[in-house]
């Protein structure tokens, strides 16, 4: 069902304030981290009303046809099918009967039928009904197939419209291309991962992966790889509802580790300027993704609730990284995990500030661009009631400390 957009429950004068100049802006309010009322407005507005990250093919266990995986978008659950044409469908994880679940959500199983357990209706892999055993009544069965969701296909990672009413899936990803191109990500292989959950609000997460100004003062291990202050540009700003920049490695390390020393191989094809930077790039509402010269890092955040949030952590590298001797992800997967800790503990000491009476929005840093295109993307949400491209306006003439843009 479409989404009705409103305003959100908030006191709209102080979002506001973040959509002044740079220099002028104001972080978001209190409200915006700790209100049950306005996390259950980003469910429905920006996270079911837009296009959220709902895995990577490769990962979901969706390898042949009949192959079937419940998953949780927001306040909704869908089944994800390959059909016998290959191809992988979502539909609404809904029986057209009595409205059962098809399957629990996280549950996978492999059929050559979509059956439901509650009284066995029948649909085939493309979401049409095929049998009603017992009814008794003929039932139109043109009239009751499976009610199908957007589902679309970015470098191998699968995003998924709840509402079925968000803007055309070119138009919300734009030019987001240019942080992943020459990577290959489709082609990487998963060869680590872990999750966490963390008492602090999604945006929270967001905001704090998008800037290095704390990285002096908690990241030690991080800061002996690539200097703080390194922040570069993308050859062009953000037209799609995403945001961030790379960083430079210093000169003797070449890649993000303990060591600086990479274990694995670089990736094949990789540009050359390439092979000297790792990336921060925020897919909104809930994909991060860090490009390294020798592996792809990212985090897939899942809202549980204004002050809780899933968080997966995935590792991927050529296939060639296999077969090279001494190889193990542990190198990358032990200094993210690290910095990963270290940046849950500061996100939790922040949720438990905003959430405080004594709480007031404060100003943005030049070291803070990229958080303040977030939160002024968010707040133009909360008046708009949908998640909408950056506007570059409201930083013109700013100085140092703009790659986020």
């Amino acid at each position: 069902m479409p989404t009705a957009r409103t305003a959100a429950p908030l006191d709209l004068a102080s979002v506001e304030e973040v959509l002044r100049p740079y220099d002028e802006a104001l972080t978001l309010p209190g409200d915006a981290y700790g209100s049950e009322a306005v996390f259950d407005w980003e469910l429905r507005h920006f996270f079911e009303g837009g296009w959220m990250c709902v895995g990577r093919e490769a990962d979901l266990s969706l390898d042949a046809p009949g192959d079937q995986a419940a998953i949780q978008v927001g306040r909704q659950s869908f089944l994800l099918v390959r059909g016998d044409d290959g191809e992988i469908r979502a539909f609404h994880n809904i029986c057209r009967h009595r409205g059962h679940e098809l399957l629990a959500v996280g549950e996978h199983r492999h059929q050559r039928a979509i059956k439901c357990p509650y009284h066995a209706w029948v649909y085939g892999l493309a979401g049409d009904l095929r049998a009603t055993p017992r009814f008794n009544l003929e039932v139109p069965r043109d009239r009751f197939p499976l009610v199908g969701s957007r589902l679309e296909r970015w470098h191998g990672w699968l995003f998924l419209n709840a509402s079925g009413d968000a803007q055309p899936f070119d138009e919300w990803m734009g030019n987001a291309a240019i942080a992943v191109d020459g990577y290959d990500c489709a082609r990487l292989v998963r060869g680590a991962t872990h999750a966490y959950e963390i008492a602090a609000n999604w945006k929270i997460i967001v905001e704090n992966y998008n800037e290095c100004y704390h990285c002096t003062e908690i990241h030690p291990e991080l800061c002996k790889v690539t200097p703080p202050d390194s922040d570069l540009a993308y050859p062009e700003r953000s037209d799609g509802v995403w945001f961030g920049g790379p960083m430079e490695l210093l000169d003797h390390a070449t890649t993000m580790s303990l060591t600086g020393e990479s274990l694995g191989v670089p990736i094949p094809g990789l540009p050359e300027p390439l092979l000297r930077r790792v990336g921060y790039v925020a897919l909104m509402p809930n994909l991060l993704i860090s490009p390294h010269p020798d592996y792809v890092m990212t985090h897939r955040l899942v809202p549980l609730s204004a002050g809780r949030t899933w968080v997966e952590c995935s590792w991927y590298f050529p296939p060639e990284a296999f077969d090279h001797p001494g190889f193990a992800p542990d190198y990358a997967r032990e200094f993210w995990d690290i910095t990963n800790r270290e940046d849950w503990e500061a996100c939790e000491s922040v949720q438990r500030s905003v959430t405080s009476p004594g709480y007031r929005p404060g100003p943005f840093s030049y070291w803070e661009s990229a958080v303040f295109t977030g939160q002024s993307v968010i707040a133009r949400g909360y008046l708009e009631g949908r998640l909408t491209p950056p506007d570059h306006t409201y930083i013109e003439g700013v100085g140092r400390g703009l790659a986020g843009f």
